[in-house]
Parts: C-alpha cells; sequence; structure tokens
C-alpha cells in the first residue's frame, strides 16, 4: 500500500501530488481498464468490498458507484497524507458509503468476516510478507467471498514500477497457494497486467 513512497512522500506535498497525479493520469484509463475491471468483478448493489491501497480512490469511488447507497467500500491505504486525500474527495463529491482506513503496514484494520469482496491493484509488491497479508485478507471475507489481484507482469512495460519491484503472475499465485487461497477466475484483457480471482480452498 504505497509502502516504499510513504517515507518519500511524508511532509512533503509537492512529492504527494506528483505521486497522485501520476496515479490519476488520464492516460492510466488506456491500460488500466478501470471500468472494465470494475465491470468484471460482478459486484453487486448491498456488496461491502475492500479496496486495499486506494490511494486517492481511483477504484474507490468507482466501487462506491458499483455497490451503490446499501453498500460499504472499505478504502484501505498506510499513507496518512493519501487518507487524508481521499477523505477530501469524498466529502467534496458527497460520496457517504466510503468509509477510508489508515491502516498499519501488516494489518488492514478491516471488521473480519466483513467482506464479498477484496480488490488488490498494483500493491502486492508493497505488503511486508505476501503469503501472510493475503491469510489476513482472507480472514476479512464473508462466507463464499473473493479476493481479486491486478498486478504488472514480471516483464518490460510501458508503464509500471521497475521489474525488481515486480511479482511475477507465478510467484503470485505461489504465495496466494501458501495463504490457502485458490484461483477461481482469470481475466486477460489487460495489456500489461494479470487479473486473477481467488477464493480460500
Amino acid at each position: 500500500m504505497h509502502r516504499h513512497d510513504r517515507h518519500a512522500n511524508h511532509g512533503n506535498p509537492d512529492d504527494l501530488d506528483a505521486y497522485i497525479g501520476k496515479m490519476e493520469d488520464p492516460g492510466r484509463e488506456v491500460w488500466q481498464r478501470p471500468d472494465e475491471v470494475v465491470s468484471a468483478l460482478h459486484v453487486a448493489p448491498g456488496d461491502t468490498v475492500a479496496d486495499i491501497g486506494a490511494g486517492p480512490g481511483y477504484f474507490a469511488l468507482r466501487l462506491a458507484r458499483a455497490v451503490g447507497s446499501l453498500g460499504t467500500v472499505y478504502a484501505v491505504d498506510v499513507v496518512p497524507e493519501m487518507v487524508a486525500v481521499l477523505r477530501e474527495r469524498l466529502d467534496r463529491a458527497g460520496v457517504g458509503n466510503v468509509a477510508p482506513i489508515l491502516a498499519r503496514d501488516g494489518d488492514p484494520l478491516l471488521p473480519p468476516a466483513a467482506c464479498d469482496l477484496v480488490l488488490v491493484v498494483n500493491t502486492f509488491h508493497h505488503f511486508p510478507n505476501g503469503p501472510d497479508y493475503l491469510k489476513s485478507l482472507s480472514a476479512k471475507l464473508k462466507p463464499g467471498g473473493r479476493i481479486a489481484n491486478v498486478d504488472f507482469h514480471k516483464r518490460e512495460t510501458p508503464v509500471g514500477p521497475p521489474l525488481e519491484h515486480r511479482v511475477s503472475r507465478e510467484a503470485f499465485l505461489e504465495a496466494a497457494r501458501e495463504a490457502g487461497l485458490a484461483l477461481v477466475e482469470e481475466k486477460t484483457f489487460l495489456p500489461y497486467q494479470y487479473f486473477v480471482v481467488l477464493r480460500p480452498s
């Protein structure tokens, strides 16, 4: 959840603004396809969804529309300034179904057995211990709940983090197996990222 950027951004609004600008660059829609991602997750009105590494709300705000007024989106991040930016945005937009959560590095601070879906986008490589964190996310799922992970392939792409920060699809699925999760669905429409859906096995 932006762990590597936290110290660089802490107390430095210029860096934070640049980071948010990068996350929300209009060009991102071309390759991230956020509306297609949300549609492919089949989120239903009234669902409870967690967005891990939510940042300024790129996916959280879209998920808020998908779950509707009876649903809830937990927008989780470990960067206090990022959570503050998200709170301001929610207030300005009058969005009442998103709950920002300032989490700890190893703990999303979500209520147990609360979520129909946990979404992790471009964030897994920031987790201090991948399998342990996935296990903790699994404990936040309702019966039948799912974890979806979208992240960059471990190869050169026009956008994305340096190769040494990336976790390959195979390495991610191995961590998921260690955490007691099984692959139940995979989408292949994203040009630079894998998109996998898991359930506790």
